[in-house]
């Protein structure tokens, strides 16, 4: 990943404010277009404009109602399998969900949740091999994933804003249900034990959640702290680290909130 100095991109910025377009400034200076057009947001925002004028309503601009608990799985999946991007040859940028084609209902439930957050955007599905794309356009997706940056997640630090704490804690299994369903799984693991002088096979569930951030991990954990929900970390030989949830008590509290994907 690039890191770009303060004086680029205040460069930057000062052709922008000046009138030129993000996709010319990229071109001149050799910078992704999406961190020209982050630079711009925050600048913006810095300047107490809305950005997006003509765009739909914005909870965080306009004071528009937010489905929260929508919110909150939609931000976890975000964290999980989201990115927002902005192509040179589209004005506005895009919001994508990759969802597994293995999991139908799970990318129902996405375009539901985006639909819910975003009720006046179109929301779409995009075809590519063995998944698709849940997507929207808006203006205003910085606004509601600050989270957003330069780089990928796990090389940049990931923290709520307080607005956003407030719905986690608010809609904590909505959140958990989001983060499982991107980086988790619920699977069956087996044992063997002697009983009787007879081996015997034993099953029992068990869910997981994997992801290389620690920013993200520690979303995890702090939430299942707060559902009382007993974890402990799992090793791992790669660099993701896991979180593994067996305690019978709380797979069936998982169970009663989450489920396996489908």
């Amino acid at each position: 990943m690039t890191f770009h100095g303060t004086d680029v991109r205040q460069r930057a910025v000062a052709k922008l404010r000046a009138g030129a377009r993000n996709a010319d400034v990229a071109r001149a200076m050799g910078i992704p277009l999406g961190t020209i057009a982050y630079w711009r947001h925050m600048d913006r925002a810095k300047r107490g404009e809305c950005p997006g004028a003509h765009d739909p309503k914005c909870p965080r601009c306009d004071g528009r109602e937010l489905d929260a608990a929508a919110y909150s799985y939609l931000l976890s999946l975000y964290l999980g399998d989201g990115h927002i991007i902005q192509h040179s040859t589209h004005r506005v940028p895009s919001l994508m969900i990759a969802c597994d084609d293995a999991w139908p209902g799970l990318m129902d439930a996405c375009e539901a949740a985006m639909r819910a957050v975003f009720p006046d955007n179109s929301v779409c599905r995009v075809r590519r091999k063995g998944c698709h794309n849940v997507k929207v356009y808006s203006k205003h997706l910085w606004c509601l994933f600050p989270q957003h940056g330069p780089g990928r997640k796990h090389e940049r630090p990931i923290v709520l804003e307080a607005w956003q704490r407030q719905i986690v804690d608010a809609y904590p299994w909505e959140f958990l249900r989001g983060l499982v369903h991107s980086d988790g799984c619920r699977i069956t693991n087996w044992t063997t034990r002697t009983a009787g002088g007879e081996r015997r096979r034993y099953e029992y569930p068990r869910y997981f959640f994997t992801n290389t951030s620690t920013d993200i991990l520690r979303l995890c954990t702090d939430t299942l702290d707060k559902v009382g929900v007993e974890w402990r970390p799992s090793r791992q030989s790669r660099r993701a680290q896991s979180v593994s949830v067996a305690r019978r008590a709380s797979v069936a509290l998982m169970d009663r909130h989450i489920g396996p994907k489908h």
